[in-house]
């Protein structure tokens, strides 16, 4: 089943299946998400949930008893529930059960506040902890936007990143697929940074975030059109297109987690970017897009 919402300016779908957004399409007809073609990538927008990034050996460990887990987590396999929806919001949850529960130990409450005004596409993250002990988590974004855009041709080339702040960024480098921030470099973004594939060789390009708010927009001199995303107090951003497949599209990934580190020792709550929720708190989290 599928969610729409819309305005005057998109029409946004939104799949039940994994709470993932899978169209953005503005009245003119020009489609801004990836549209999936398992020929490179099969996902739109995948919801990271309770992980982002791989574990070290698909493994964690809580009291003592290991948990297996794949890349990213089980939120993008699950089914969501429509809580609400008007015009231009929809929040979609999902919650633990005795299925969720054999590869993860935690009660949870797992909520996607989509909400459209104007050009903009606000992606909220609310993670609600039930029980009388703390939770750990992480949680990210995947989004996969075209390039290019509409009616243009050509290529993720034609194409450059531009970043707000423009400053040197952190550059968390990976031993795939495992992150490692010992030998972190510096990416230089005080100005736009022209796409090359090659940028992709070492799979996600992932930025350390210092700043409260960071703005990402890809855009081209192919036309005016184009994706700004903002993003509020995550401490990390991944950028990741396939390697070396040219294929046509570039996700812009908020993430409040990582990828294990290469040293990581398998517990949970020493696992780097890990969430510490405590006993019925609730997290938030969102980011915005702009589609122009």
């Amino acid at each position: 089943m599928t969610v729409e919402l819309k305005n005057e300016a998109l029409t946004v779908k939104i799949n039940e299946a994994g709470a993932e957004l899978s169209s953005v399409k503005s009245a003119d007809g020009i489609e801004y998400m990836w549209q999936a073609d398992p020929k490179f990538w099969g996902r739109h927008a995948p919801v990271l949930f309770p992980i982002v990034g791989r574990l070290k050996d698909d493994q964690f460990t809580v009291a003592g008893q290991s948990y297996h887990m794949g890349q990213h987590g089980f939120a993008r396999d699950h089914d969501f529930r429509v809580v609400s929806q008007t015009a231009t919001t929809a929040t979609l949850e999902l919650a633990d059960s005795s299925e969720t529960r054999t590869i993860y130990p935690f009660a949870f409450r797992l909520r996607l506040i989509y909400t459209l005004s104007g050009h903009d596409l606000t992606v909220g993250y609310e993670v609600h902890n039930p029980a009388n002990h703390e939770l750990l988590f992480s949680i990210g974004g995947h989004p996969a936007f075209n390039v290019p855009l509409g009616s243009a041709t050509g290529s993720l080339t034609d194409y450059q990143l531009t970043v707000n702040p423009g400053q040197k960024y952190q550059h968390i480098p990976l031993q795939a697929p495992y992150n490692d921030i010992e030998h972190a470099t510096t990416l230089d973004l005080t100005k736009p940074l022209p796409l090359t594939r090659d940028f992709f060789k070492d799979d996600a390009v992932i930025l350390g975030l210092k700043q409260a708010q960071t703005t990402l927009k890809l855009s081209s001199q192919l036309n005016t059109h184009g994706v700004a995303m903002t993003i509020t107090d995550a401490p990390y951003v991944g950028m990741w297109s396939p390697y070396p497949a040219d294929a046509p599209f570039v996700c812009l990934e908020p993430w409040w987690g990582i990828a294990d580190n290469v040293a990581h020792d398998g517990q949970l709550s020493h696992k780097m970017g890990i969430n510490h929720l405590a006993a019925n708190q609730t997290f938030n989290a969102h980011y915005v897009v702009n589609f122009f």
